[in-house]
């Protein structure tokens, strides 16, 4: 019978992060993975999906190429080989992860790994004592009722990335991170895109204002957007695709469901040892413990935010407790959210909602006034920046345009390091770039700003 310190169950980024780092650590570690290891994320998430939004991107650029003085002719585009680019990227990337599985002596199982007892792992017919058991088991998409993708028009996420046609009219119910950016590569390719969200803002958990402006962007681009309203019945035949929606039947092409993820706990045996949940996700402590002893959790499996990157904190923390280390618990106010969608949305923090019993400051500076934005023609989009009005520490930060989900890392060291608007203000940016609009922002909340 193997024997191992760690089996981590589930190969995602937070599995196979906490692996790595346990071996780091000098402990003896097993992974299994049922599918491919860099689970949903690499393979039918984060990755794919950036490869099609950067197609749409490039597409989009090339076709606004004569703004700026390059003539390109007629653009056309290839959908299919498009989504092989996207199955390339991830596939490479896959293989990277077991590349670094060998190269850290971490033991690796493909099967169904389910948990017997505490320290005990079944997978097909081999036993695995391990003296922690790390569940790395992710999330899946949510059913809409009754309603499922049928691989024909009904779509979940992995039918719309991989789709068999483009089609001429798209409904896509659900208007969080996920649904967006769809919306935004559909539209892209020409798709008339109806985008559905049943609570009173697209981006529910982002910032209202800077939801509104990424409404009224996706809006000018032909995406025509729903709130306040839900699906009341979907019917699909071999041709089209029948919504009710507010009491009007309405007909698609195809629909794409994203109304959010549910735990993966069937099959791996935890749901039947007597696991805590919340909300129908394993609880767990500051350091990622279940109430079994020797059992913990990290990443989708135990609730939101559903980021890859949250997962692979919680791996190191994980690792490091099981070896003694000191461990410093996700705190999650300071994982930041981003979006892909064009324009782009990305957030850390507190909203202004949150802020309506603490006075506050809050500082805005548009894109348009800045250079860098100016030049490359992507002058649509916002800064906001939120200061305690006592203390002047930084308490969240909401950006929209191009490119700031390459930014939002600045907003997240200054809240990690608990940032004022002294340090803020002190720091000095480069010119010509998009984070100048950063340090304006800051000079806004407190009455400095110089470019606007």
């Amino acid at each position: 019978m193997n024997e191992f310190d760690i089996m981590v169950i589930g190969g995602g980024p937070g599995g196979y992060a906490a692996a790595i780092r346990a071996s780091q650590l000098g402990l003896t570690v097993a992974l299994a993975e049922r599918e491919a290891l860099g689970g949903t994320c690499l393979n039918w998430g984060c990755i794919p999906t950036k490869s099609l939004l950067h197609s749409a991107e490039l597409l989009r650029n090339i076709s606004h190429a004569g703004q700026l003085g390059i003539s390109v002719g007629e653009v056309h585009f290839d959908l299919a080989a498009m989504v092989n680019e996207s199955r390339s990227a991830a596939n490479q990337l896959s293989q990277g992860v077991q590349h670094l599985m060998k190269k850290n002596k971490v033991t690796v199982f493909t099967g169904e790994a389910v948990i017997k007892s505490p320290g005990l792992v079944q997978i097909d017919e081999q036993e695995i004592l391990a003296d922690n058991i790390i569940v790395a088991t992710g999330a899946s998409a949510r059913s809409l009722g009754n309603i499922q993708p049928d691989g024909n028009r009904i779509w979940g996420a992995r039918e719309a990335m991989t789709p068999g046609f483009l089609p001429g009219k798209l409904l896509i119910v659900g208007a969080g991170a996920i649904g967006v950016e769809f919306a935004s590569f559909y539209a892209t390719l020409s798709t008339e895109v109806t985008l559905l969200e049943v609570a009173s803002q697209i981006l529910p958990v982002e910032d209202a204002e800077i939801a509104e402006l990424a409404m009224a962007a996706f809006r000018q681009q032909g995406i025509e957007i729903l709130t306040s309203c839900s699906l009341e019945n979907l019917q699909a035949d071999e041709q089209v695709v029948r919504a009710s929606i507010g009491g009007e039947i309405r007909e698609f092409d195809a629909v794409i469901l994203s109304v959010g993820v549910k735990a993966n706990l069937s099959g791996s045996g935890i749901d039947k040892l007597g696991v805590k949940l919340l909300d129908g996700f394993i609880e767990v402590d500051d350091v990622q413990r279940t109430n079994l002893p020797g059992i913990f959790a990290i990443g989708d499996v135990t609730g939101g935010p559903c980021l890859a990157h949250k997962a692979t904190h919680e791996a190191m923390i994980v690792a490091e407790e099981i070896a003694g280390l000191k461990t410093h618990p996700v705190q999650k106010s300071r994982v930041p959210g981003c979006t892909y969608s064009h324009p782009q949305i990305a957030s850390i923090g507190l909203k202004e909602s949150d802020l309506k019993d603490r006075p506050y400051k809050v500082g805005r500076f548009p894109l348009y006034a800045n250079g860098k934005a100016v030049v490359t023609q992507q002058t649509e989009g916002l800064v906001k920046t939120l200061f305690d009005a006592d203390s002047g520490e930084l308490l969240g930060a909401h950006l929209i345009g191009d490119g700031v989900t390459e930014l939002i890392h600045g907003f997240a060291l200054a809240i990690g390091h608990e940032a004022t608007e002294e340090s803020l203000i002190q720091t000095i940016f480069p010119h010509p770039t998009l984070s100048e609009a950063m340090h304006e922002s800051v000079l806004n909340a407190f009455g400095r700003t110089l470019h606007l």
